[in-house]
C-alpha cells in the first residue's frame, strides 16, 4: 500500500456574539438579509460544507458531499452551542459527519476538540488553562458521544504548560504552525536539528516529551500550502488545489503526511464556493491511486512518531512576535489604518487581569462555606452550561453542595459560577486580534467583563465597577469620537446592561404589542402573569399588571408591578418596580384606568412618577430585536397610506412608463423612485403571503420587467429562496403529488425568466434526496405502464434540469 497520506484540517470558529444577559445573538443589520453574522456565515459556509456539490464536465451537480466526514475539523464549542439552538440541521449534519468519518478512517472521528472559548492559553494562568481544557473535552463528549483524540488551541498559541495540560487530560495530539517548532531529532538519537524559521519537515508526526514525563504528539502543518488556501486563490480551482497537495510529496517511498490547516471559513465564507473546491479536491484525491486520505488520529495510530520535537515557547500561527498580539502593540494588525496603533492591547489585558484577580478572591471567600474545592466545582460547571434544564441544575447543586441549600444559597452559588464563566469569556482572543478597542470584538469581551463585575456586585454588595471604569479610562482609542474605552463603554455597553427590573420593563412594554400566555419564556427568563389589565382608545393603549420573573441562569426571582402607556408610533412611557402589594396596585389600576378613559395623559404621567419614581422606561429600553419588530409595525402603519398613493401613481402612469421604456428614454427620478417602491413592496407582500398566488406573482414580475424597474434583488432573491425551500419540503412529504410537482416547475420557470436569481441551494439538496429515495421506484412503475408515474418521471427530470442536477 502507498505510504503517501493527505489530511486537510479546517478550524471553524466564530467568536461568541451573544448578549451576555440574554444568551442570545441580537439583530445585526450589517448581516442583511440574515438576522446576524452567525446566520450569514452558516448559510455561506457551515451548512454548505455539510452538503457540498461536485459538478460534472457540463457543470451539472452529479454528487453532494458532506465535507466534514472526509476532512479533519474542529468547531468552537460556543459556535456549536449556537448551532444547536439556531441551525439544528447544520448541527446534526456535523455530528453525523463525525460518525461517518469513523467508518472511513479506521474508527477515528474527524472532529477535534477545542480549548473552550479560544483564549490565548500561554497568557492564561494555570487554573484557567485547566478549566479551558476540561470544558473543551466535556463539551466534545456531550456532543460527539466519544472521547476527543486531539485538541485545537486558539490561534495555535502554545507553551510547555499548555502542552502539559493537554497531556494531563488525555489529549493525544495538537496541530501547530511550522514556525512554532524549535528543534527535532529522530527518537533514540542524541543530536538535535534546528527547526526554527519553519525548517521542520511538516510531513512527519512528532512526539513531544514533557518535563512531567508525559508526552503528546505534534503535527506541524505545511505553511505555504495553507497560505495558498487562505490568501492565494488556491480555492479557485479544485484540481489545482489537489495537485498542490500532491506536489508536497517527495519522489521516494518514504512515509509522508501532507497536511494543511486553515480557518474553516475559507471554504465558502471568505472564498465563495470554496466548499465546492474542497469537495472536488477531496473526491479527486480519494480516487487517485497511490494517495490515502486520512485524519490525524488514524495516522497516529498507524504510524507512531519516529521523531521528537521541541516547541518555541509562547508562539502562535498569527503573530510574528509570539503571542504579543494579545498583550502589546507588536505591529501585527489587520491593516488599512496606517495612522492607528494598538497601544490599547496591554491596558485592556491589564484591566481584565485586575478584574480576574479580584473575582478570584471574592469567589474563594464566598465559596468557602459551601465547598473545599471551589475550582473543581468551576471545572464541573460546564455540565450546567451545556444543559440548563432545572432538573440538571438541581442535580449539579446537590452533587456539589449537598441537599441543605436554601433558595438564596442556590441563587448565590449560581451567580458565583456565572461570574467565573463570564470571566473566562472576557479573554476570548478576538478582543485583541483586530485594530481598534471599540470594535465589536473587543467590546464583546468588555460586555463579558461587565457581566462578571455586575454579578460580583450582586453577590457581595461591594462596588467593583468604579475600579473597572478607571481601568477603561486608561485604554486609548484610535477614534477621536471615543478617545478611550470608557467612552465606548458608556455609549455601547451600559445601555445594554440588564437587571431583573429591566427584564420586567421589556416584558411590560412588549406586552402592548404581543399577547403573552400566562406562562412564557422570554430569552433566558421565565415569566408568570399574576394579573393584567389592557385598555385601548384610538391609537392609545394602556396595560397595567403584575408578573413574576425567574432567571433560568441564576434562578433569581423578582415580582414586579408595571404600567405602560402607548401613545402611538414608538412613543411609549412606562413604569416598573418590585411588586407594590395588592392594595397599592389595585389603587393605581383604578386611578390610571379612570384617567385613561378621560384621555388625561398628563395625570397618567404624574401617577407613574408617584408610583414608580425613577424606574421609568421607554422604547429605548427594549431589546434590539423587539425594537426592530416594533419599528417595523410602526413603519407598516405609517406607510399604508403612502403605499396606496404610490400604488395609485403606478397604476395611473404604467402606460407612460412603458412608453419611456420603449423609446429608450430615462424615467424622471421623481416618477421612477416611488413607482419602484410600489413594485418592490407588492412583490415582497406577495412572497410573504401564506398562500402564494402564482398568477399575481407572474403579473407583478412581468409588469416590473416591462417598465424596467430596479428590483431589490437582495431581499427578493432571499424571499424566493425561502418560498422554494418551503415548497420543496412540502413536496418531500408527499413526493408522489404530481400536481405539486407541476406547480413547482411552473414557479421555477417563472423565476428563471425574470430578473430574480435565487440560489436554490436547499432546494437542490431536497430534490437530490428525493431522487435517491424515489426516482428508481417511479421509473419502474412507469416501465410497468403506470401513466401517472410516467408523467411524474418526465416532470421530475424537468425539475432536475431546472435546478442544475444531472438528469439520468
Amino acid at each position: 500500500m502507498s505510504r503517501k497520506y493527505i489530511c486537510i484540517h479546517g478550524h471553524f470558529y466564530q467568536p461568541p456574539r451573544e448578549n451576555p444577559w440574554l444568551n442570545k445573538v441580537e439583530l445585526q443589520e450589517s448581516a442583511y438579509p440574515y438576522h446576524d453574522w452567525n446566520h450569514r456565515i452558516n448559510a455561506e459556509c457551515y451548512v454548505r460544507n455539510s452538503a457540498s456539490r461536485i459538478l460534472d464536465e457540463d457543470g451539472k451537480i452529479e454528487a453532494i458531499m458532506n465535507n466534514y466526514a472526509w476532512m479533519s475539523f474542529n468547531i468552537g464549542p460556543t459556535l456549536l452551542a449556537w448551532m444547536e439552538n439556531e441551525t439544528p440541521e447544520t448541527y446534526k449534519a456535523i455530528l453525523e459527519a463525525d460518525k461517518e468519518s469513523m467508518e472511513l478512517f479506521s474508527g477515528h472521528g474527524s472532529a477535534l476538540a477545542q480549548a473552550y472559548n479560544h483564549l490565548i492559553m500561554p497568557l492564561a494562568n494555570e487554573r484557567d488553562q485547566e478549566t479551558q481544557v476540561i470544558w473543551g473535552i466535556e463539551d466534545f463528549r456531550s456532543r460527539y458521544k466519544r472521547e476527543p483524540e486531539g485538541m485545537w488551541l486558539g490561534e495555535t498559541a502554545v507553551n510547555t504548560s499548555t502542552l502539559e495540560m493537554l497531556a494531563k487530560h488525555g489529549i493525544k495530539f495538537t496541530i501547530l504552525s511550522p514556525y512554532q517548532a524549535k528543534r527535532v531529532r529522530k527518537i533514540g538519537t542524541k543530536e538535535w536539528k534546528d527547526a526554527t524559521h519553519a525548517k521542520v519537515d511538516a510531513k512527519k508526526a512528532y512526539k513531544c516529551k514533557l518535563p512531567s514525563g508525559n508526552e503528546i504528539a505534534l503535527f506541524f502543518y505545511d505553511g505555504p500550502a495553507s497560505q495558498g488556501v487562505a490568501f492565494e486563490g488556491l480555492l479557485n480551482n479544485g484540481v489545482r488545489f489537489a495537485e498542490r497537495l500532491q506536489g508536497l510529496f517527495s519522489n521516494n517511498q518514504d512515509l509522508e503526511l501532507a497536511h494543511i490547516a486553515t480557518d474553516g471559513e475559507s471554504y465558502g465564507h471568505h472564498h465563495k464556493l470554496g466548499e465546492m473546491a474542497l469537495s472536488y479536491c477531496l473526491d479527486h484525491l480519494e480516487k487517485q491511486e497511490g494517495i490515502n486520505l486520512t485524519i490525524y488520529g488514524e495516522f497516529l495510530e498507524k504510524f507512531p512518531p519516529e521523531y521528537e520535537a521541541e516547541i518555541i515557547e509562547n508562539t502562535s500561527w498569527s503573530c510574528y512576535h509570539g503571542v504579543e498580539r494579545w498583550r502589546s502593540d507588536c505591529g501585527c494588525n489587520t491593516g488599512g489604518h496606517d495612522d492607528w496603533n494598538q497601544k490599547w492591547r496591554a491596558p485592556l489585558r491589564e484591566a481584565f487581569d485586575k478584574v480576574r484577580e479580584k473575582l478570584i478572591t471574592l469567589y474563594e471567600e464566598q465559596m468557602q462555606p459551601y465547598t473545599s474545592e471551589p475550582w473543581e466545582v468551576r471545572n464541573r460547571y460546564i455540565k450546567v452550561v451545556l444543559n440548563r434544564d432545572n432538573e440538571n441544575v438541581a442535580n449539579f447543586l446537590k452533587e456539589n453542595f449537598g441537599d441543605q441549600l436554601s433558595e438564596d444559597d442556590k441563587v448565590k452559588l449560581l451567580k458565583l459560577l456565572e461570574m467565573q464563566y463570564h470571566t473566562m469569556l472576557m479573554y476570548t482572543s478576538c478582543g485583541w486580534f483586530f485594530d481598534e478597542v471599540t470594535g465589536i470584538e473587543s467590546m464583546q469581551d468588555i460586555f463579558y467583563a461587565t457581566r462578571a463585575v455586575q454579578l460580583a456586585e450582586e453577590v457581595s454588595g461591594n462596588k467593583y465597577e468604579p475600579d473597572f471604569i478607571e481601568s477603561l479610562k486608561k485604554i486609548p482609542s484610535n477614534l477621536p469620537e471615543y478617545g478611550n474605552a470608557y467612552a465606548a463603554y458608556e455609549k455601547v455597553v451600559k445601555p445594554m446592561e440588564l437587571d431583573m427590573i429591566r427584564i420586567g420593563a421589556h416584558y411590560a412594554i412588549s406586552s402592548l404589542f404581543e399577547e403573552f400566555p400566562e406562562e412564557v419564556t422570554l430569552y433566558n427568563f421565565s415569566a408568570t402573569v399574576k394579573s393584567s389589565h389592557y385598555y385601548e382608545a384610538g391609537k392609545q393603549k394602556l396595560i397595567i399588571g403584575r408578573t413574576e420573573f425567574r432567571s433560568d441562569i441564576t434562578w433569581e426571582k423578582v415580582d414586579i408591578s408595571y404600567a405602560v402607556l402607548h401613545m402611538g408610533d414608538q412613543h411609549l412611557f412606562g413604569g416598573v418596580r418590585k411588586y407594590m402589594g395588592a392594595e397599592a396596585l389595585e389603587g393605581l389600576h383604578t386611578q390610571i384606568a379612570e384617567y385613561f378613559e378621560k384621555g388625561n395623559v398628563y395625570e397618567i404621567f404624574n401617577l407613574m412618577d408617584t408610583h414608580f419614581g425613577n424606574h421609568n422606561y421607554s422604547f429605548w429600553h427594549l431589546f434590539r430585536d423587539e425594537q426592530h419588530h416594533i419599528m417595523k409595525l410602526v413603519m407598516e402603519n405609517n406607510l399604508t397610506g403612502a403605499e396606496g398613493a404610490m400604488q395609485q401613481l403606478y397604476d395611473n402612469t404604467y402606460p407612460l412608463l412603458k412608453t419611456f421604456q420603449e423609446i429608450n428614454m430615462n424615467v424622471p427620478a421623481r416618477l421612477k423612485l416611488p413607482v419602484e417602491m410600489a413594485v418592490n413592496n407588492r412583490l415582497v407582500k406577495e412572497l410573504k403571503k401564506e398562500e402564494l398566488n402564482f398568477r399575481e406573482l407572474e403579473k407583478q414580475l412581468k409588469s416590473a420587467v416591462a417598465i424596467g424597474a430596479n428590483l431589490d434583488l437582495v431581499t427578493l432573491d432571499f424571499l424566493v429562496d425561502q418560498r422554494l425551500t418551503e415548497l420543496m419540503k412540502n413536496f418531500k412529504e408527499s413526493p408522489e403529488d404530481l400536481e405539486q410537482l407541476h406547480f413547482i416547475n411552473r414557479l421555477i420557470k417563472l423565476i428563471d425568466e425574470s430578473p430574480l436569481n435565487p440560489e436554490k441551494w436547499e432546494s437542490q439538496n431536497i430534490i437530490f434526496g428525493i431522487k435517491e429515495k424515489y426516482y428508481t421506484q417511479m421509473t419502474e412503475k412507469s416501465a410497468a405502464g403506470d401513466e401517472d408515474a410516467t408523467q411524474w418521471v418526465e416532470a421530475f427530470r424537468h425539475l432536475e434540469e431546472s435546478v442544475n442536477l444531472v438528469v439520468e
